[in-house]
């Protein structure tokens, strides 16, 4: 089996597609401290006063996380596979194992079937871009 192949983008603060919306919940008086914080203009928004602290927290862990990361041969960033990627992965006789810390995506053109030939396994911590069809396809092979 082979190790990744595909587009791979260095991972950054991108706003738009490259992002995932998520919910939390907090404390009334959590909050009250962001929103007081906000008022005193120590953040523009609540939005960034959250983005700043958890990036404070992934530098604060940066070495165990970039041990962890290699350990496990993620790679970090994005990964893009498109149709093309993977017909010359089952070409060179290859299926690929998927490991990425950040996002995968699967461009639109790639069928369930192409999916299924070319990819052993995925292992994403993040998320993955891709049809429900394909991602039906590969239920068994996300980890």
């Amino acid at each position: 089996m082979a190790t990744v192949a595909g587009e791979l983008r260095e991972p950054g603060p991108k706003p738009g597609s490259e992002s995932e919306k998520i919910t939390i919940n907090l404390g009334y008086v959590d909050l009250g401290h962001i929103d007081l914080l906000v008022r005193e203009g120590f953040y523009a928004n609540r939005t960034d006063l959250i983005r700043t602290a958890i990036r404070n927290q992934i530098e604060r862990h940066a070495e165990a996380t970039r041990q962890s990361v290699a350990r496990k041969q993620f790679d970090l960033g994005l990964r893009r596979f498109s149709r093309a990627d993977l017909e010359a992965a089952l070409a060179a006789g290859q299926q690929l194992e998927i490991r990425v810390l950040g996002l995968v995506s699967i461009t639109e053109d790639v069928s369930p079937d192409l999916a299924r030939a070319a990819i052993a396994s995925i292992s994403v911590l993040g998320a993955l871009q891709a049809s429900a069809a394909v991602k039906a396809a590969l239920a068994g092979r996300i980890h």
